[in-house]
């Protein structure tokens, strides 16, 4: 399957031009320019400022802190270096569950502010009249089901989400309304295979997978676990792709041992 060219900027439009033609979508997390930057110019289709960030930057426990103002600092640093890739910014939790008005405002002010592509939301149909708001002012939105991270208090648990059959009925269901809604794309995370086949199969929009198995349109990582740069976190879904951890914990200790030991600077290296 041959790979979108590098030269055209990825739209909504063009994502469903690709499941349409049945080409993989790409897709990563990154929170800062010099990452996003790397990402873009290796081709990555879609960049997801991911309130993640409340994991692997902040060291917060879930996501939950995250603040609308962390989320515009972290989208405006990734959009400025973006020249092709797809910009989307997670709303985060407190923003849009349960105030429609709300929810529309902070979608606002995070395109005018970050000037991204488009918002993420978690939920279905208990969110609905928030996503209806946000796309009603044109505004592009992803929506999010599964195992939604913002919703960990509620759950209590990381563990794969629709494996009974209620709960796969209703997000099946969910997600065919987003659709319906006018969502672009839905990110499923951490449900059975089986299901987000089904969801696949039925949905003429994009379904991008954490954990939603191989027969999604799409996957994404947090490019902190797939580079190795985190080490605790290891969900079956999870392909490293790197250990920078290692690489970086070398180099410290290198520079360290140079520092201390007077070999750096060395005379070539002094003005």
């Amino acid at each position: 399957m041959s790979v979108s060219t590098n030269l055209r900027a990825v739209t909504t439009y063009r994502l469903k031009e690709m499941k349409e033609r049945g080409e993989k979508i790409t897709m990563l997390t990154a929170y800062d320019y010099t990452m996003a930057r790397i990402m873009d110019e290796a081709g990555i289709d879609a960049i997801l400022v991911g309130d993640s960030a409340a994991n692997v930057i902040a060291g917060y426990q879930t996501t939950v802190p995250m603040t609308l103002e962390n989320m515009i600092y972290h989208g405006k640093a990734v959009s400025r270096a973006v020249k092709r890739a797809l910009v989307v910014v997670d709303l985060p939790f407190g923003t849009y569950q349960g105030n429609s008005k709300m929810a529309l405002a902070s979608a606002i002010q995070i395109m005018k502010e970050t000037e991204a592509d488009a918002v993420k939301l978690e939920g279905g149909a208990e969110i609905i009249e928030s996503v209806q708001r946000i796309l009603c002012a044109g505004i592009p939105v992803m929506g999010h089901l599964g195992l939604t991270p913002q919703s960990i208090n509620k759950y209590g648990t990381y563990t794969v989400r629709a494996k009974e059959k209620e709960e796969a009925d209703k997000l099946f269901e969910d997600a065919i309304l987003l659709e319906k809604t006018g969502c672009f794309s839905i990110v499923l995370e951490k449900i059975p295979s089986a299901l987000g086949k089904r969801v696949a199969e039925r949905l003429r929009i994009p379904i991008i997978g954490i954990g939603g198995g191989r027969h999604v349109d799409g996957q994404v990582l947090v490019s902190y676990d797939m580079l190795g740069i985190t080490g605790e976190f290891s969900p079956r879904f999870l392909r490293r792709y790197a250990n920078l951890r290692e690489i970086m914990d070398a180099s410290f200790r290198q520079y360290i041992e140079d520092v201390k030991s007077r070999d750096f600077p060395n005379e070539s290296e002094e003005y």
